[in-house]
């Protein structure tokens, strides 16, 4: 799906083992990869400076991603002081990549609030579509299950459709990427709208639940366009839990999510799917931001 990315490790997100599969990653259609490491210029409200030694320490952790490079392949080590945000937008504005690779924790969107995420920072920062790999997840694989995962990081996306404008703008996203897509990538998407349960009579739940399937069989004659193959799924039920059923039931590589920026004070108050789906899934994420 994607041919360059930015893979963003701060050696505590389990992201830096990714140095050891850049074979794999080319595989799934990377021909292009860029580590990023980031050091902090400032500890306890004071400027530390530069330290060349931890700098040399952290190429030389990522300096394996430089052996058995395959042909064709280029690969950079970036080593940065600053902020992770401001090191990751700086790289973005020399260099030309399709996606940003990163890990989150799984937080509450009230300890977010608190303790921030660098991963959350970038969506409103950048109009770069962002991966989300969990610490949880990549951390447990073994070497032959994460050869695995990195050859098929987008092979088959599940796709929570709602009819907004959020949900038409990732819709574009995917159609755009899967034009010119590298073999070996994006294979497949299962479209998936849900039904909310509040309690409507039965008649006008079914009524929303043709319409959804109608809508989304059109997407499916779009997307088969790109040669893509397309299952959908229309279900009633919790969002949350209908999401997570599905990517367990259809063997899902990664769900794909777009949501528009909002003010703090509006999602800390009313809190979006796509808000729910980034503090309570462990399964990678793929998230596009319409905002720029």
């Amino acid at each position: 799906m994607f041919q360059s990315c930015l893979i963003c490790t701060d050696f505590t997100d389990g992201l830096d083992r990714l140095v050891n599969f850049v074979p794999e990653l080319a595989k799934g259609g990377l021909k292009k990869i860029i580590f990023l490491h980031s050091l902090p210029v400032w500890e306890q409200e004071r400027l530390t400076g530069v330290d060349e030694t931890q700098i040399a320490q952290a190429r030389e952790r990522l300096s394996g991603a430089l052996q058995k490079v395959p042909e064709g392949v280029e690969v950079k080590i970036e080593v940065l002081c600053g902020r992770p945000t401001d090191t990751i937008l700086r790289v973005l504005n020399h260099e030309k990549l399709d996606v940003i690779i990163a890990g989150t924790p799984i937080r509450s969107a009230l300890e977010e609030k608190f303790f921030g995420s660098t991963s959350m920072e970038l969506t409103k920062q950048t109009a770069s579509p962002l991966m989300i790999l969990r610490p949880q997840l990549i951390s447990t694989y073994t070497v032959e299950e994460l050869s695995l995962r990195c050859q098929h990081l987008w092979r088959y996306l599940l796709i929570p459709y709602s009819d907004s404008e959020a949900g038409q703008y990732l819709i574009s996203q995917i159609k755009k990427y899967a034009q010119n897509r590298p073999a070996n990538s994006l294979q497949k998407c299962m479209l998936l709208s849900i039904i909310e349960d509040k309690g409507r009579e039965n008649i006008i739940t079914t009524h929303r639940l043709e319409q959804a399937h109608q809508k989304l069989e059109a997407l499916k004659e779009e997307l088969e366009q790109l040669e893509l193959e397309v299952n959908i799924e229309v279900k009633q039920g919790n969002i949350l839990r209908e999401i997570i059923h599905t990517a367990v039931e259809f063997d899902i590589s990664a769900i794909a999510v777009a949501k528009n920026p909002r003010s703090p004070i509006i999602d800390w108050a009313v809190p979006s799917v796509v808000n729910e789906v980034l503090h309570g899934v462990w399964f990678p994420l793929l998230f596009f931001s319409p905002h720029k």
